[in-house]
């Protein structure tokens, strides 16, 4: 491993190139937004934070600005970290991945079987908070962003501005249920390009064609033609429809 720039949104350890040297990767998975790229001795844990990308480069490829760390394999190919505004990270942890401070309070995945609408149900009694940032907290699901938070919503017909406390076991099992359609749909046609965002081929997620709000205010609805209207949640642009949604 070569570290170029060690400052990240943590500092990378100045002990990580020996701990990693010459260790035979066993698994690459995933939890919530953090890769696990598991060695013989423990686990890598690497998050892309904002702009933060991983791409496989042949040797001697040309080291671009923000090109922070490689991972040299074997083979000879690079696993190349890029971050423009260095929000992402890079750990190691010789122990259990999931009891490492960043991940020992995630929440289940969205697309899990522990996640369903009466663990949703059970998630929002006594909270006040608006049903939308907290379908976003991943102390109660990991994966939901803001995208496909408004797309879910909209989709189970509920109000973003809803208090959580307020969503019936019924609305619970349709916003779990329209929380898996709209990720199980975008990973389906490689996510959402806004702006920057490309997939790990280097194209563009096609889902931003099949949005029903998002980014849609002032345009009809796609069910009842209303205008869709938006407003800032939790700094965050917030998109619904005020008929279909209660």
């Amino acid at each position: 491993m070569f570290v170029r720039d060690r400052r990240l949104r943590w500092p990378i350890a100045a002990t990580l190139e020996a701990t990693v040297r010459n260790q035979r990767i066993r698994a690459v998975d995933r939890r919530a937004k953090y890769l696990l790229i598991r060695l013989e001795t423990g686990t890598l844990i690497v998050h892309l934070g904002m702009s933060g990308s991983l791409r496989l480069a042949g040797a001697g490829t040309p080291i671009k600005a923000h090109d922070h760390w490689d991972l040299v394999l074997d083979s000879g190919m690079i696993l190349r970290f890029h971050d423009p505004r260095r929000f992402g990270s890079l750990h190691f942890t010789a122990e259990d991945p999931e009891q490492h401070a960043l991940l020992q309070k995630l929440a289940p995945e969205p697309l899990s079987d522990a996640f369903n609408g009466e663990y949703l149900y059970k998630a929002t009694r006594k909270r006040a908070i608006a049903i939308k940032p907290l379908i976003m907290n991943s102390q109660i699901v990991v994966g939901v962003g803001n995208i496909y938070a408004s797309e879910a919503l909209f989709r189970a017909g509920v109000a973003p501005r809803r208090a959580a406390r307020r969503i019936s076991k019924d609305e619970a099992d349709n916003l779990a249920k329209a929380i898996k359609a709209v990720l199980k749909a975008a990973i389906k046609i490689g996510g959402t390009t806004l702006r920057d965002y490309v997939n790990a081929d280097g194209a563009p997620g096609y889902f931003r064609q099949k949005l029903c709000v998002y980014e849609r205010a002032g345009q009809a609805c796609r069910v009842c033609k209303a205008p869709v209207k938006q407003f800032t949640q939790g700094q965050r642009s917030t998109y619904w429809c005020a008929v279909c949604q209660r």
